[in-house]
């Protein structure tokens, strides 16, 4: 396995980030526990989850009885996980169960140690940017859990590139560390990331973590599965309309051309080529069982050609930076 800083931190994290959001709602927890045992095995050392993943909870429970059988699990991983999403239980919906005002961000804290069974979150990340609520007193909450040692990092989900400039500023003058990193949504298919959020995180000094590097299952091979009769995931999901347009369809179709031109399998494609990008830390894989994560592992070593580069620019060009993307 590789490893690289996250943003301008010393921490050193893999390249590749085991994301746990299958795990609870798609994968039992006997096999989610053989996946992060594979995970450190391969030298995954960098783990992502969410409070609300699996039904609000169940996840952070999952990663926390596993981190409970010892051996290490705990201090090989840099365990990353996130607040916002409302984690009201059924039946009872009351304020301040969500969001990031200085309350939920303390109480979501605390229940997430708890799930997780343990003393400290590495990485606590904003799942969303919260408009109603001042950055002052979102760092105010954070400064605290910092020094309880109750959490070393800050990061960002899914920020607009002047909510990571908002932030830092913010952090900057009262003399926190502010965010480390960003999650957001980043692949071949979708790059809007490039026009403002990923120059954001450069110049602020942010590791890019994106999610869902194979756009849901498109990059993944999937008219090739399609073909062959085999089930795939965005042929029912969240991307099939994708596959109705004619010309999207042809475009998914030359990228899994292109792939088998050049003797690689087009998910192996899609991860490598993120580990090209500028910024870019590690995506996030998230497997629903463990022959998904073996195929991710071979990324890591898959080295793309400046010709293949330039094919795949061609299929799928992105935006450009701003403002030029959108004005001279």
């Amino acid at each position: 396995m590789k490893y690289t800083q996250l943003g301008r931190t010393g921490l050193k994290v893999s390249r590749l980030v085991l994301g746990t959001m299958n795990f609870g709602r798609h994968t039992e927890e006997a096999d989610a526990h053989a996946i992060m045992d594979s995970a450190l095995d391969a030298g995954v050392n960098f783990f992502d989850t969410a409070n609300i993943y699996g039904g609000k909870g169940r996840t952070e429970e999952i990663v926390g009885a596993w981190f409970a059988k010892g051996g290490g699990r705990r201090e090989k991983t840099v365990l990353a996980t996130k607040v916002y999403g409302d984690m009201s239980p059924e039946g009872d919906p009351w304020p301040n169960r969500d969001r990031l005002s200085a309350l939920n961000i303390r109480r979501a804290c605390e229940a997430s140690l708890k799930r997780l069974g343990t003393d400290h979150i590495d990485l606590y990340q904003f799942h969303h940017i919260d408009r109603t609520t001042p950055w002052e007193e979102i760092w105010q909450a954070v400064d605290v859990l910092v020094q309880q040692g109750k959490v070393l990092y800050a990061g960002s989900s899914n920020f607009p590139g002047w909510g990571i400039a908002q932030a830092n500023e913010t952090a900057a003058r009262r003399g926190s560390l502010g965010l480390v990193s960003e999650q957001c949504l980043y692949n071949l298919v979708e790059r809007r990331a490039e026009m403002e959020v990923i120059p954001a995180a450069e110049a602020y000094g942010l590791g890019v973590v994106p999610w869902s590097p194979l756009h849901g299952g498109i990059l993944g091979g999937v008219l090739r599965k399609q073909s062959e009769g085999r089930t795939a995931r965005s042929g029912s999901g969240l991307w099939a309309k994708m596959l109705e347009e004619p010309t999207e369809r042809a475009r998914i179709q030359a990228y899994e051309d292109l792939c088998d031109k050049h003797g690689v399998e087009p998910g192996d494609v899609g991860l490598a080529w993120l580990l090209t990008r500028p910024g870019v830390t590690g995506p996030i894989v998230g497997p629903r069982v463990q022959e998904q994560f073996d195929s991710a592992l071979r990324a890591v070593e898959l080295e793309l050609s400046g010709e293949f580069l330039d094919a795949l620019d061609e299929l799928f060009p992105g935006p450009g930076p701003a403002p030029e993307a959108f004005a001279w």
